[in-house]
């Protein structure tokens, strides 16, 4: 089946690491037209916005993106490309598996958890304002519709996927109302599904249990500023942000992106690593029902690592491209 899909390169390492994973994808077999949209600061500069109409009418019109990494500024500057994404197009949740990577090094073996991000509200609904000089309000937005959404899919997520826990990650033991009504909201949802485990931890306590144990967790449920630490977190459990894929997912809309920066320090110098977008793709292809190609794919990035081919960030000397050519070596042979 031909597919028509939005692809945003991003800015710093983000056109090595997509040109790598379309390169990867159109070997494993994927027919494939892509429309090619700037955003950030490269949107920012051609187009005088960072969020370009154009965009947004293409990852509508086709229903799914594959998005690299985009530079947002610290503490000035234009606001996060990620979150406006996100707004603009309703995606109501982000989606970050974490598992082991065989002959990837962490931590810790047996890792197998499913982040479910709320990603619409909480205080990245970006509402702040400086009361006097030296004073910063910024709201926390916690709503019952958002919340009820977010607990929907991780419900139906648990079925559709033979999960059987969805713990709920808060801090309402402080925050009774706000937090308070994320925790009762997904309450009410889990009343509609007996055959799913709901249970909850207090947000720091939860942290400290994942560093203990992560394989006592299945599904977690968060709010968004929780989601985006603990997703971080569990990365870190399973090698780091390189080797984690992350999906924003809406009613109709799907943008499937790589969760780690731009790196604009080693742009240029085929030195990044683009196995976490490839596994963005891989959730893409899935998706989309490509899953025999999301197979090819896995199974070809698997015995890539398993010969040793890596890239520094994981202990090895391959360059991005070189360690590219070597995943489509296997899916051409």
């Amino acid at each position: 089946m031909k597919h028509t899909i939005t692809l945003i390169p991003g800015d710093g390492i983000g056109p090595e690491v997509t040109g790598a994973v379309v390169k990867i994808l159109e070997t494993a077999g994927l027919d494939v037209d892509w429309d090619s949209h700037l955003a950030g600061v490269l949107a920012l500069e051609r187009k005088g916005e960072t969020l370009p109409k154009e965009l947004l009418d293409s990852i509508v019109r086709n229903t799914v993106a594959l998005k690299g990494p985009v530079t947002t500024p610290v503490g000035g500057g234009f606001t996060s490309v990620n979150v406006g994404l996100r707004k603009a197009l309703d995606l109501y949740v982000n989606l970050r598996p974490v598992w082991n990577i065989p002959s990837v090094p962490s931590r810790y073996e047996g890792v197998d958890l499913v982040i479910v991000r709320e990603n619409t509200e909480d205080l990245y609904s970006g509402l702040e304002h400086e009361i006097i000089p030296g004073v910063v309000e910024s709201l926390k937005i916690i709503t019952e519709a958002a919340t009820t959404r977010a607990a929907r899919f991780s419900f139906e997520y648990a079925r559709k996927h033979g999960r059987r826990r969805v713990t709920t990650v808060h801090k309402a033991n402080i925050m009774k109302l706000g937090d308070g009504l994320f925790l009762k909201t997904v309450r009410t949802v889990a009343a509609g599904y007996p055959d799913i485990v709901n249970d909850d931890r207090i947000v720091d306590n939860a942290c400290m249990q994942l560093v203990i144990n992560p394989t006592q967790f299945d599904i977690l449920l968060l709010p968004n500023l929780y989601g985006d630490i603990v997703s971080d977190l569990c990365a870190g459990l399973v090698g780091g942000l390189g080797v984690v894929p992350a999906a924003n997912l809406g009613t109709t809309i799907g943008v499937f992106e790589a969760v780690h920066g731009s790196a604009p320090d080693i742009a240029g110098k085929s030195l990044a690593n683009p196995t976490a977008l490839l596994l963005s793709a891989v959730l893409m292809l899935r998706h989309i029902d490509e899953g025999v190609i999301a197979d090819r794919v896995v199974t070809a990035l698997g015995a890539t690592l398993t010969a040793g081919i890596r890239t520094r960030d994981l202990g090895g000397s391959a360059s991005t491209i070189e360690f590219t050519d070597a995943i489509c070596r296997r899916l051409a042979a």
